[in-house]
């Protein structure tokens, strides 16, 4: 049986530039990489980090509010939008929960992110929520919490720092072992 020859082609010039960029974007991106200062990685490390605030304009009226309003009370700060479906099913239980927290020194603190003030409005009308909303119609308050998707909340202690992040939809679970003990802390 004859043997067959095998001809291996040159691998392209610019196929192995394009592999050495990729190497050494990789190598800088883990030689460069300081500190991971993100706020997941911080509460795994039993840190408390503070909770970065803006002043924003309030969902209903006039005016703006600012997480710094709330000092001295627990904050389940939830960012959600009108059009996220499971911000949909989240805010029953949010609103749910207000009285609790309300009646042990604490609040839901809304914040709805890239949407219309009529869509934020008609939501909060619809799901009769009672909590303080504010307007981030641009997101930009959200960088510095790190969110990527709707909802996400952060739980805030009575001196303002983070204790707890729930990437996604907040549950019962969440708010008996997470939320109900902090509002239950007289610290």
């Amino acid at each position: 049986m004859a043997q067959r020859s095998r001809i291996v082609a040159p691998v392209p010039l610019a196929v192995i530039a394009v592999v050495l960029a990729l190497v050494a974007l990789l190598a800088y991106g883990l030689a460069s990489r300081g500190e991971d200062t993100s706020i997941d990685t911080k509460l795994a490390k039993g840190e408390r980090p503070t909770a970065p605030s803006a002043t924003l304009p309030v969902l209903f009226g006039s005016g703006s509010s600012s997480l710094e309003a709330y000092r001295g009370k627990v904050v389940l700060l939830n960012y959600w939008a009108s059009w996220c479906v499971p911000c949909r099913q989240e805010a029953p239980l949010l609103q749910r929960w207000q009285p609790v927290m309300q009646s042990k020194g604490g609040t839901v603190l809304g914040i709805d992110v890239n949407d219309i003030s009529d869509n934020g409005q008609a939501f909060a009308r619809k799901y009769k929520i009672s909590y303080p909303l504010l307007r981030d119609g641009n997101a930009h308050s959200q960088s510095a919490y790190g969110v990527l998707a709707y909802p996400e909340s952060f739980l805030i202690d009575r001196q303002g720092r983070i204790r707890a992040a729930a990437r996604g939809p907040v549950d019962e679970q969440f708010m008996r072992t997470k939320v109900l003990p902090l509002l239950e802390e007289r610290s």
